[in-house]
């Protein structure tokens, strides 16, 4: 009697570890098709600058422009990764639009000093090595972004400022154009208000190529009425730019002096490299949490190895867009 029972549960334990066994490997290969599947084969994310607007402060013809050109932008640096182009040659080409655009506060649309100049940077990173390129405080180069690529592949330095970044564009054959150039009525009537709400029309691009190579850039126009020469973190890399193929590629927004403070782009790769962090969650505690106790205001735009995208702020509003290989897109103002 005992013997039957004995095989009885002999039966029902080989049962069971049978049933427990392929649920492992059904799970594990679940996980493998998973994670082979969804990453995709190449990713591109914008941003047009944050700000604490309200939908009242933007009529909906306003934001139906300021979506066509985000979608504009999206689309010729889409086209350039899905023909196998590099992160870096999409970056360029989507930050030139947005630059030429006088919608946003970078290259055309830049806003004024308080003496009344127009004093742009811009910066660029690739992660596959970790190199970069920037410039800043210039008034005559019409895409900056350029200059900063320049920067990074024809010079030994990282950052160049004021007439010598100048002189150096000129010498390698970029377009130069006189400062009324960057004069529109919208920045200068922005100028004489000195808006009691500041806005932020930072623009900025962040890419995953095919060949799993991570960028990020910004170009930026400043800050209205800012005085001294004034240079905020969209030139700076770890604060407005970073990208490393091991984390993540981010490029930020905002006001310029808490994102140098808390080296806010840096921050969040490194929260997920050394903290195994999610991409959202690293950007999330960043933005959310460091910059909003520090009373910092901004967001940032983000893409990981893994083609996963973060779209993170904390003022009302940020124009920002993204599209994936796979189709899936998003293109959005408000919150």
């Amino acid at each position: 009697m005992q013997i039957i029972k004995l095989k009885k549960h002999m039966k029902q334990a080989t049962f069971i570890y049978s049933i427990i066994t392929l649920i492992i490997l059904f799970g594990m290969q679940s996980c493998s098709k998973t994670t082979t599947n969804t990453k995709p084969a190449y990713v591109i994310a914008i941003h047009g600058g944050a700000g604490n607007a309200l939908r009242k402060d933007i009529s909906e013809e306003q934001q139906k422009d300021y979506i066509k050109h985000l979608e504009q932008a999206l689309h010729i640096g889409e086209k350039i990764l899905s023909e196998g182009g590099t992160c870096i040659e999409a970056i360029e080409k989507t930050i030139n639009y947005l630059e030429d655009c006088p919608l946003f506060n970078a290259g055309k649309g830049s806003v004024f000093t308080h003496e009344g100049h127009n004093e742009l940077d811009a910066s660029i990173m690739q992660g596959k090595d970790l190199n970069a390129g920037a410039v800043a405080g210039v008034g005559d180069i019409k895409n900056p972004i350029s200059a900063a690529i320049l920067v990074m592949n024809k010079s030994k330095h990282v950052m160049m400022a004021g007439n010598g970044a100048s002189v150096f564009a000129k010498k390698q054959g970029l377009e130069m154009v006189d400062s009324s150039y960057f004069y529109t009525e919208r920045r200068w009537n922005s100028l004489q208000k000195v808006l009691k709400s500041k806005k932020y029309g930072t623009v900025g691009c962040v890419a995953l190529d095919k060949e799993g190579n991570l960028a990020a850039g910004t170009s930026t126009g400043g800050m209205t009425n800012k005085m001294y020469n004034r240079i905020g973190d969209s030139p700076i890399i770890g604060a407005g730019t970073y990208a490393n193929n091991n984390t993540c590629a981010v490029s930020a927004t905002g006001h310029g002096e808490f994102f140098i403070r808390y080296t806010v782009a840096h921050d969040i790769s490194t929260l997920m490299e050394y903290k195994n962090m999610s991409l959202y969650d690293a950007a999330n505690l960043v933005v959310n949490k460091k910059l909003v106790d520090a009373k910092g205001n901004g967001g940032v735009i983000a893409v990981d190895k893994n083609g996963n995208v973060a779209t993170i702020f904390n003022t009302n509003m940020m124009f920002r867009a993204y599209v994936k290989s796979n189709g899936e897109k998003d293109v959005k103002i408000f919150k």
